[in-house]
């Protein structure tokens, strides 16, 4: 898989649909030959194939076949959703291949997202060489110091996070402070951690195996949850 890209569909809402458009078709660029008017075709058709009704998880892809790529929409049923979240830190480093592009680590941070369910974990944390705090397997992380929202340092390589961006856009919406810093699990201990993610929203991590303590505020996690879901639009 070069491209990939997926969103929640809620009876016919979705949010940030034209974050979720930019970033897929800018990894089209980057990663496959195929040209931006085909891309924007396939695109309009797929958003209009999504069901209007029911909770849906659809998936774009773009697929490698020899030297053919392969654009596809898969239609998925939402999971199940949850507003808490359990997290380890992955010991054998950084398992990406591609950072900044979702798509090409799919299938080995699906691997080693089911593997880490057998420890009681439900998302891996990514570290830097540096032991910093990047990103979840499937998810961005942010924290709370305080009042003040942070963000791992936009030097660590990561997947462009549409939730991520539209959290911190809110913040700045509601003057909330907030920014970037370099931190390790250690450093985090006493903070309200969250994984973030299209599917999901905001979840407030729980336990981090082998980590740090952390604090948790269930009024302000629903509060921003509250935010975030004021941000969906009716499919076009």
């Amino acid at each position: 898989m070069q491209v990939a890209d997926s969103w929640l569909v809620a009876n016919g809402g979705v949010r940030a649909l034209q974050l979720h458009h930019d970033r897929f078709l800018a990894g089209l660029a980057s990663e496959t030959r195929i040209d931006p008017a085909p891309a924007e075709r396939f695109w309009n058709a797929a958003v209009a194939e999504l069901p209007r009704t029911g909770d849906w998880f659809p998936r774009v892809d773009a697929l490698r076949t020899g030297d053919e790529t392969t654009l596809a929409l898969r239609i998925r049923p939402a999971p199940p959703l949850g507003a808490s979240v359990r997290v380890a830190s992955l010991d054998a480093g950084d398992p990406r291949t591609v950072a900044s592009v979702k798509g090409p680590d799919i299938e080995r941070l699906g691997a080693l997202k089911s593997e880490a369910a057998r420890d009681d974990v439900d998302e891996p944390v990514i570290v830097s060489a540096t032991g910093h705090v990047v990103d979840g397997a499937t998810s961005a992380l942010l924290w709370w110091r305080g009042d003040r929202l942070f963000a791992p340092s936009a030097s660590l390589r990561r997947v462009d996070s549409v939730t991520a961006k539209s959290i911190r856009l809110l913040a700045s919406a509601t003057a909330t402070e907030s920014g970037e810093e370099f931190a390790t699990a250690a450093q985090l201990a006493g903070c309200e951690v969250w994984v973030v993610n299209a599917l999901h929203g905001i979840r407030v991590v729980t336990s981090w195996r082998n980590g740090p303590r952390l604090t948790r505020n269930p009024r302000r996690a629903a509060l921003w949850q509250r935010r975030l879901d004021a941000l969906v639009r009716p499919l076009p």
